[in-house]
Formats: structure tokens, sequence, C-alpha cells
């Protein structure tokens, strides 16, 4: 299997984190569905119109949200 080159690392990051996250919360929102036995058809629907617009949401945010995260803490004594 071919592998995706090293530099789109932070894309396949992303694409991969916003699919879990919104797999996540659809189930949560589709649970009510689990009842009437629609609960399969519901958090597909869900989970993909969710991650279709959380993808380009994670691929932006991302180096923003990495900037904070290490604007807000102190280098450890290891780091370069």
């Amino acid at each position: 299997m071919p592998k995706i080159p090293r530099r789109y690392a932070h894309f396949l990051f992303g694409v991969i984190q916003s699919g879990l996250t919104a797999a996540v919360a659809s189930a949560v929102a589709s649970y009510e569905f689990l009842v009437d036995g629609d609960f399969v058809a519901h958090w597909l629907v869900s989970w993909l119109t969710s991650w279709a617009l959380m993808v380009p949401i994670v691929l932006v945010a991302a180096p923003a949200i990495r900037w904070v995260s290490v604007s807000l803490t102190a280098r450890d004594d290891g780091d370069p």
C-alpha cells in the first residue's frame, strides 16, 4: 500500500481526528433512534454531514490551537 508523504501528516491527522469526533458526537445525538431501529441510518447521515463540516474547521483551527497550547505551557528541560 502506498504511503502518504509525511508533509501531509497534519491533514491526515485532521481528517482522522474530525472523523472520530464526528462519529462519537453523532452517535450520542442519534441514541434516541436506537429504540425505533433507525439508529444506523440516522447515525450514518449525521456522521457524514458533521464530518464534512468538521474537516475544514479542524484543518484551519489546528494551527491556532497548537499555537495557543504552546503559548500557555512551559518548555520541558529536554525540549530543543
